[in-house]
C-alpha cells in the first residue's frame, strides 16, 4: 500500500528503533522520525496511541525505565489515566518503536517491531 505519510516515534539509540528505521528503509518507504529525547512527547499524539492501541500495548513495563519506578508508582498504573502521567514525564515509558502510518486521512498506529504485520499492510 502507499502511504501519505510514515511517523516513526521513539529513541535513536534503541535497538528496537533501530531495527524499525532500516526495515522500512531496506523496503522503500520514506517516514519522519520522531525522536522523544530531542522533541518529547506529544501529548495529542499520546492520547490518540491511548485510544487506539490501549494503554496497556503504549506502555512499556519491561523496560529499564518502568523497573525504575518505585513499586507504589507501578501499582498505580491501572487505567490510560493513570498511565499518561507517567508515559509524559517519561517518554522512555512507551513501547517502541510507535508507527502513524497515514492513508487517505485514516491514521492507523503500530506498537513495536512488526515486520510481518506491516508486509500485509
Amino acid at each position: 500500500m502507499k502511504y501519505d505519510a510514515i511517523a516513526i516515534y521513539g529513541i535513536p539509540n534503541c535497538d528496537t528503533v533501530k531495527k524499525a528505521r532500516t526495515w522500512l528503509s531496506e523496503q522503500g518507504y520514506d517516514f519522519v522520525f520522531h525522536d522523544f529525547k530531542k522533541q518529547g512527547l506529544p501529548e495529542q499524539a499520546l492520547n490518540q496511541w491511548l485510544k487506539v492501541a490501549g494503554w496497556e500495548k503504549v506502555l512499556n513495563r519491561k523496560g529499564t525505565s518502568w523497573r525504575k519506578l518505585t513499586p507504589e508508582e507501578q501499582a498505580s498504573v491501572t487505567s490510560a489515566d493513570t498511565a499518561k502521567p507517567f508515559l509524559l514525564a517519561n517518554p522512555s515509558l512507551v513501547k517502541r518503536p510507535v508507527i502513524e502510518w497515514h492513508h487517505n486521512k485514516v491514521v492507523e498506529i503500530t506498537i513495536g517491531f512488526q515486520p510481518e504485520l506491516w508486509l500485509a499492510r
